[in-house]
């Protein structure tokens, strides 16, 4: 790999990681590089791991011919951004469960995610244009999870939507959640109780799936939005994941 080409292959790979599973093609507008150069970096990534190739999840609307192939980051791949300190916050829960059993891995998973209740009614006060997905969002983005915010489609013809579903594109703590799902499971019983309703996590990166996703209902009084953009620290946008 040459110096000169490392910037910009780390910007192909963090715009895979913001943005989700994305074609040669997305890659190219969104980045402002000519396709040969997007596919000469992916071509690296892939190669030494960072970078999979998969087969889109729908081809729906695509027309003739096979269907461009998706780019999404590895393991390897996340490894880059923001986990160098995951051996050792392994061990550290490994010492807290041995000496503190359970009920201790618990109490700390629950004060990890303790931003969301502490933060959400301030920010949706503050972002009344948001809804309450967005506004979840707005927080685990400022977390360092990218999260964003993609509309579920009613079934049929003409069909409204029937809720949200919360993307986290990057999870900072990944590889210690598939040892201790505590983490995990709080962060979901948090959405839930600022909520107050149910919510399903569908996936989760720390199980080996490309993005968390967790499905968010209509809720009454919130809006939803029907925007396109990625969620940003500074301003709320929804993007399809």
């Amino acid at each position: 790999m040459r110096t000169t080409d490392e910037p910009t292959r780390q910007r192909v790979a963090r715009s895979i990681m913001v943005d989700g599973p994305s074609t040669a093609a997305a890659l190219a507008e969104r980045l402002d590089l000519t396709p040969a150069a997007v596919r000469r970096h992916l071509d690296s990534l892939v190669e030494d791991g960072s970078v999979e190739a998969r087969e889109p999840r729908s081809s729906a609307a695509r027309g003739r011919g096979r269907p461009a192939k998706e780019f999404a980051l590895t393991e390897r791949g996340r490894d880059g951004f923001d986990q160098q300190y995951d051996d050792l916050a392994v061990q550290a829960l490994r010492f807290l469960a041995e000496t503190g059993g359970g009920a201790a891995v618990r109490e700390f998973a629950n004060r990890r995610v303790a931003f969301i209740e502490e933060r959400f009614e301030r920010t949706a006060a503050e972002h009344p244009e948001l809804s309450k997905a967005e506004v979840l969002a707005q927080l685990f983005t400022e977390e360092g999870y990218a999260a964003s915010v993609r509309e579920l489609p009613g079934h049929g013809p003409g069909a409204s939507s029937v809720g949200e579903q919360l993307c986290q594109q990057h999870c900072p703590v990944s590889h210690v959640a598939h040892e201790f799902p505590q983490l995990c499971e709080a962060e979901t019983e948090a959405i839930s109780r600022v909520l107050d309703h149910h919510v399903q996590r569908l996936a989760t990166i720390a199980h080996g799936d490309g993005v968390c996703t967790t499905c968010i209902p209509d809720l009454p009084g919130s809006t939803t939005r029907r925007t396109n953009r990625p969620t940003t620290r500074n301003e709320k946008e929804s993007v399809t994941s």
